[in-house]
C-alpha cells in the first residue's frame, strides 16, 4: 500500500499520462468527496501503472498536502504517519560549485621536488635514474631484487641497475639473471687477481636533453686488496679509457658508478663530481657515482640486498635541461650593411668640423663641454643613418645553424600540419629538410673560412670560439629599477669617506702644457678593438677605427683643448656599470662584480697621456712594485718573495711569516687630491696634475642591465677600473709604501701587497711594528684593509714546533691558513706544490673537453695545436719557472698525463713540460740579467772568466730547487 501511495502521489505531482501497459491495479471505495473524482455518487476508483514508474516512486519526495486531503488519505490508510524526531536536525551547509581552473584567481600548484618530477615522468627523465649495489653473488640476490622492484615504484621504473661483485662465470647464461624489461650487459672476472674491472656502455635514450649527444655509462670495480700503487695504476688505466671515450664523444654525459674501495677518481679527474654523501658499508663510503655535471643526482639509501654488507643506493636525477632553467634573452644588435663604412667615411670627410667649434666658442673661449657633446652627437646620428638595429632572441639550447630562413620553413610546416592538407604538409616537410641541410652547410663553410689564413689570429680564434664556446657570456642579474638604484648606491659607498675638496693648483709661470700630435691620435684610433663594447657615449669602436683618418683632426683639437684647459668633458668621464653576479644566486650586493664601461674615445686619450706619464717618471720608484712595469710579471714577484723566504729558512732558528693583504675596492677609495700631491712630488707638471684631478672628479655613474638604467650619481672619489690610467695611478699612489726594517719585505703587484717577515730567534717585534705601520699608512691614504679576507701563512720548518701568537690589525685577528693563493699560485705553509699542481690539473682537464669538440668538428691539427697552446698549455705552464723545479715527480707526472691526453687528441707530438720549463728558465734569467732596474739583477753576475755565472750558496735542497738557483746553475 505504501507503494501505491507513493505511485499515486507521484502521478499527481508529475501530472503524467496513464500508462498503457497495466501491471498493477488498485481498487478502493470512497465517498463522493474523494479528491480524485468529480462525481457526487459512490464510485470505484481505478488507476494502472507501469513497472518502471513504480520503481521510481521511492526516489522522489512527497509534495505538501492540505489538512483535508491528509485526513481523507489517513482514513483510507494510504498515508503513512511520519515519525516524530525528538530534536530538529540542522540544515546542511550549502555546497559551493567547484570552480574551473581557468576561473580561479589563485592557481593551485602541484608537489615539486626530485621525487615528484621522477614520479610524473618515470620513463622520460633528463638523465637516467640509477640503482647501485654490491650484491656479492647476483644469483642469490635475484629474488630480493625482484621483490624490491615489485614493492617500490621508483626502483621498478629505474633506468639503470649497476651491480658489482656479481660472482658470475661463463657457465651462467644471460637468461638466468634476466630482469623484466631490462637488457643485461655483463663483464665477468676471469681470475681473482687484478687491480681493475670496468665496462663502458654508450647509449642514446629516446629522450635526451639537446646539450648532450649520448650517455656514457661506466661500471667500475676495484678490489679491496689493491694497495696504494695498485689503486694508482687502476685509476690511471681507467682515466686513459674514459678519456678515449670522451675524445670520441665530447658532448656525451658521463656516468661512472661502482665499488671503488677507497680509490678516489677525483685524483685523476679533478673536475668530476661525486654524488653519494653517506656511508655505504659500515661507516665508510666505498660505492661512488661520478658525473661531469654538478648536482646531477640526489642519492637515497635503500636496504641491503640479502646478506650483502653494502647498502643499495638509489640515485634520482636532479639535473634540469638548459631549456628549462635558462630564460631566453632578447638582445639588440647593430647590423652594418655592405658599404656602410664607406658611406660613413664620405660623410665625415665632407663635414666641416670647424662649425662645431665656432658654435661652442664664446668671447674667444671654447666651451669644451658643448664642443665635445655636439661632435659625439653628430657622430652617433650619422652612425644610426647607415646601420640597422635588430632585436634577436637567444636561447640556451639553440643550435648555431638555426637561421631566420629555417624558422620560416618551420613555421610553414606547422601551418600545413594544422590545415590537415597532406600534400602541403609533405611539401613543407621536404622544404624544411632541405633548408636545414643548407643552413648546416653554410655554418660549416663559415667556420672553415676562419681557418683559411693561420696568420689571421683574430679570425682563427673566432672560429675556435664558435665551435667550442669555451668562453660563454656571463649571466645577467635582475633588471628592476629599484635594484639598479640600490646597486649604484652600493658601488658608490666610498664617496662618503672623502671629505677633501678637490682644488686645482694654479700652474707656475713657464709650465709647459702637454700637446698631442695628429699622428699619435690617428695611430691610437686605428688600433681600437672594434669588438669592444661602447661606453655611455654609444660610439662604436668600429666607427672610430674605420674613420680614424677623417676624425683625427677634430679629436686632436678636442684633446689639446682639454689638456690646455685642464678640463675633461663630462661625456668623456661618464661610466656605465654592468653588474655581473659572482655566483648563481646572489644574496647580497657584494655578490655582484661591477664591470665598468667607459667611452672608447676616452681610452684612446688616456693611452696617449699614460705614455707621456711613464716617460717622465723618475727611475727611483719602488723596485718591488712588479705591476704594470716593463720586464716584470707575476713570476718575478713570486720568485722574489720565495727566494727571500727560502734563503732566510736556511739559517738556524728562523722562520718566515707571510701576510697577504686584501684591500676593499682599492681603486674606488683613491682620494684625487692626495694623489695629485704625490704626482707633483714625482715630477709631473702642474697642468697635467690638474687635468688628472679633473679627470677623477665629477664623474657621472649609472648601473645598466638590459634596457633599464638607474639614476645617475656624481663621484669625486676613486678611479674607475674600466679606465686605462687607473692601474698606473694606483701604483704611483703606493710608491712610498716601503718597509722600514731590513728584515721585512713588501712585494707589490698593483693592488696585491704581500708582507714577508723574516723572523730570527723568535723575535717578531720588527714584523709586528711593520704591520702596524702599514695599517697607519693605509688609513692616512684612505685605503680600507679587509682584515676578514687578509690571510697569513707561517713557514716554520724547524723540528721543534712552537705556538705562534696570532697577528692583529686594527684590533681584529688575522686568520692563519695552511694554504692560500698568491698571484694565481697556491702557496702552502710547507712550501710544497701539491695543491698548486692539483688546481692546475683540474682546470686543464676541463679545457680538454673543448679540444675534443674541435676534433669532432674535424678541425685541422694546426688549429687544435693553437687552441692547446692558448688554453691548456698556458694553464699548465702558468708561473712554471717558480714551482716546476721544486715539485715532486708525482706532481710532474700528473700534469704530464694531461699533455699526453692532448697529444692523443691532436695526433701530433707536443713539447713536454720539462722542455718548456728549461726554455723559459733560460729566457727569464737572460731578461733579468739584462735589466739593471730589476731588484734581483745582482744574482746574475759573471765570474772573472766571463763564461759562467757566480753560483749561489744553498744548504738545503729546498733552496737549491728554487728559481734563482736553478737559473744560475
Amino acid at each position: 500500500m505504501i507503494c501505491v501511495l507513493n505511485s499515486f502521489v507521484q502521478f499527481l505531482a508529475n501530472s503524467s499520462p496513464i500508462p498503457d501497459k497495466t501491471v498493477f491495479s488498485c481498487f478502493s471505495s470512497c465517498k463522493s468527496q474523494c479528491f480524485c473524482t468529480s462525481s457526487s455518487r459512490l464510485s470505484v476508483f481505478k488507476r494502472v501503472y507501469s513497472r518502471t514508474f513504480l520503481l521510481n516512486i521511492g526516489r522522489n519526495k512527497l509534495f505538501k498536502l492540505n489538512s483535508a486531503d491528509a485526513e481523507e488519505l489517513n482514513d483510507l490508510s494510504l498515508l503513512q504517519r511520519p515519525t516524530q524526531s525528538p530534536t530538529p536536525t540542522p540544515a546542511p551547509r550549502p555546497q559551493w560549485r567547484r570552480l574551473k581552473r581557468r576561473e580561479r584567481k589563485q592557481k593551485r600548484g602541484k608537489r615539486g621536488g626530485i621525487r615528484a618530477r621522477l614520479a610524473a615522468s618515470p620513463h622520460k627523465p633528463a638523465i637516467p635514474s640509477i640503482v647501485l649495489a654490491n650484491v656479492r653473488s647476483l644469483d642469490n640476490k635475484l629474488d630480493y631484487i625482484r621483490l624490491l622492484r615489485s614493492s617500490q615504484r621508483n626502483v621498478k621504473d629505474c633506468c639503470v641497475f649497476v651491480f658489482t661483485e656479481t660472482w658470475l662465470s661463463d657457465s651462467v647464461p644471460d637468461r638466468a639473471i634476466q630482469l623484466d624489461q631490462l637488457t643485461c650487459y655483463r663483464a665477468d672476472r676471469v681470475v681473482v687477481a687484478g687491480v681493475l674491472e670496468f665496462m663502458v656502455i654508450k647509449c642514446r635514450p629516446f629522450y635526451l636533453p639537446r646539450e648532450y649527444t649520448a650517455i656514457l655509462l661506466c661500471a667500475v670495480y676495484i678490489p679491496p686488496s689493491s694497495n696504494g700503487n695498485n689503486r694508482s695504476e687502476a685509476l690511471n688505466e681507467l682515466y686513459q679509457h674514459i678519456s678515449e671515450q670522451q675524445t670520441a664523444h665530447p658532448d656525451a654525459f658521463l656516468i661512472v658508478a661502482g665499488d671503488f674501495n677507497h680509490a678516489d677518481l677525483k685524483s685523476v679527474f679533478p673536475k668530476i663530481q661525486q654524488h653519494i654523501d653517506f656511508p655505504t658499508r659500515g661507516n665508510n663510503t666505498l660505492d661512488f657515482v661520478y658525473t661531469t655535471q654538478k648536482g646531477a643526482y640526489k642519492a637515497f639509501p635503500l636496504p641491503h640486498l640479502g646478506a650483502s654488507d653494502h647498502i643499495t643506493v638509489m640515485l634520482m636525477p636532479a639535473y634540469r635541461p638548459l631549456v628549462k632553467v635558462t630564460k631566453p634573452v632578447r638582445k639588440q644588435i647593430q647590423v652594418w650593411p655592405e658599404g656602410s663604412s664607406e658611406a660613413l667615411q664620405d660623410c665625415f670627410d665632407t663635414t666641416d668640423w670647424s662649425m662645431f667649434k665656432q658654435a661652442a666658442t664664446y668671447n674667444n673661449t671654447t666651451d669644451l663641454q658643448e664642443y665635445a657633446e655636439t661632435v659625439t652627437a653628430y657622430i652617433n646620428k650619422c652612425t644610426e643613418d647607415v646601420t640597422v638595429t635588430k632585436t634577436i632572441t637567444v636561447r640556451a639550447n639553440q643550435k648555431p645553424w638555426m637561421t631566420g630562413e629555417v624558422y620560416r620553413l618551420l613555421k610553414a610546416r606547422n601551418v600545413a600540419f594544422r590545415t590537415g592538407d597532406e600534400a602541403s604538409l609533405k611539401t613543407a616537410r621536404a622544404n624544411l629538410s632541405r633548408g636545414i641541410r643548407e643552413a648546416k652547410r653554410q655554418y660549416s663553410r663559415g667556420i672553415s673560412h676562419h681557418f683559411k689564413d693561420s696568420r689571421d689570429t683574430r679570425s682563427l680564434w673566432r672560429g675556435i670560439q664558435t665551435i667550442t664556446d669555451h668562453k660563454p657570456p656571463p649571466q645577467t642579474c635582475d633588471s628592476t629599477i629599484s635594484l639598479l638604484n640600490e646597486l649604484n648606491t652600493f658601488f658608490a659607498r666610498f664617496e662618503v669617506q672623502n671629505s677633501t675638496t678637490a682644488q686645482k693648483t694654479p700652474p707656475p709661470p713657464g709650465d709647459q702644457v702637454m700637446t698631442l700630435s695628429p699622428d699619435n691620435v690617428r695611430r691610437s684610433l686605428s688600433r681600437i678593438n672594434a669588438r669592444k663594447a661602447p661606453g655611455p657615449d654609444n660610439i662604436p669602436g668600429r666607427v672610430l677605427r674605420d674613420c680614424a683618418v677623417e676624425l683625427t683632426d677634430v679629436f686632436t683639437d678636442i684633446f689639446n683643448i682639454s689638456l690646455n684647459q685642464a678640463v675633461v668633458p663630462t661625456c668623456f668621464k661618464a661610466t656605465t656599470i654592468i653588474p655581473v653576479p659572482k655566483k648563481s644566486s646572489p644574496s647580497c650586493f657584494n655578490d655582484y662584480r661591477p664591470v665598468a664601461l667607459t667611452p672608447i674615445l676616452m681610452k684612446c686619450f688616456e693611452r696617449l697621456v699614460m705614455q707621456h706619464i711613464k716617460s717622465v717618471l723618475p727611475p727611483s720608484l719602488d723596485p718591488f712594485q712588479f705591476g704594470y712595469r716593463p720586464n716584470r710579471s707575476t713570476d718575478d714577484a713570486i720568485s722574489t718573495a720565495l727566494h727571500s723566504a727560502l734563503t732566510h729558512l736556511d739559517k738556524k732558528d728562523s722562520y718566515v711569516r707571510m701576510l697577504f693583504i686584501d684591500f676593499s675596492s682599492a681603486f674606488n677609495t683613491i682620494i684625487p687630491q692626495q694623489l695629485t700631491q704625490k704626482l707633483v712630488q714625482l715630477g709631473l707638471n702642474t697642468s697635467l696634475c690638474n687635468w688628472l684631478l679633473d679627470f677623477l672628479t665629477g664623474r657621472p655613474q649609472a648601473v645598466r642591465v638590459g634596457s633599464n638604467t638607474s639614476s645617475t650619481i656624481i663621484l669625486n672619489t676613486g678611479a674607475p677600473q674600466g679606465c686605462v690610467l687607473s692601474p698606473l695611478l694606483f701604483t704611483l699612489l703606493t710608491h712610498d709604501c716601503t718597509p722600514s726594517h731590513s728584515s721585512n719585505l713588501f712585494i707589490k703587484f698593483a693592488d696585491d701587497t704581500t708582507v714577508v717577515g723574516l723572523v730570527s730567534k723568535r723575535d717578531e717585534a720588527d714584523y709586528r711594528s711593520e704591520v702596524s705601520r702599514l695599517a697607519v699608512w693605509c688609513r692616512d691614504n684612505n685605503l680600507s684593509l679587509n682584515v676578514e679576507k687578509t690571510k697569513e701563512i707561517v713557514v716554520d720548518i724547524r723540528r721543534a714546533h712552537t705556538q705562534h701568537a696570532p697577528l692583529t690589525i686594527n684590533g681584529a685577528s688575522v686568520e692563519r691558513v695552511s694554504s692560500t693563493k698568491f698571484l694565481g699560485v697556491h702557496i702552502t705553509e710547507d712550501l710544497s706544490w701539491t695543491n698548486n699542481t692539483t688546481a692546475l690539473a683540474k682546470k686543464s682537464q676541463q679545457r680538454l673537453y673543448f679540444l675534443r669538440k674541435l676534433r669532432r668538428a674535424r678541425a685541422p691539427a694546426p688549429i687544435m695545436y693553437t687552441f692547446y697552446r692558448g688554453t691548456i698549455e698556458s694553464i699548465l705552464t702558468s708561473c712554471i719557472t717558480v714551482w716546476f723545479g721544486a715539485c715532486n715527480a708525482s706532481c710532474q707526472k700528473t700534469l704530464q698525463r694531461i699533455v699526453k691526453a692532448a697529444e692523443r687528441i691532436i695526433g701530433v707530438p707536443l713539447p713536454s713540460l720539462q722542455d718548456i720549463y728549461s726554455t723559459r728558465l733560460t729566457k727569464k734569467a737572460l731578461c733579468i740579467a739584462a735589466d739593471p732596474s730589476h731588484p734581483m739583477q745582482s744574482f746574475f753576475s759573471l765570474l772573472p772568466s766571463g763564461r759562467r755565472l757566480r753560483s749561489l750558496q744553498a744548504r738545503t735542497s729546498r733552496l737549491k730547487d728554487s728559481f734563482f738557483h736553478q737559473a744560475v746553475r
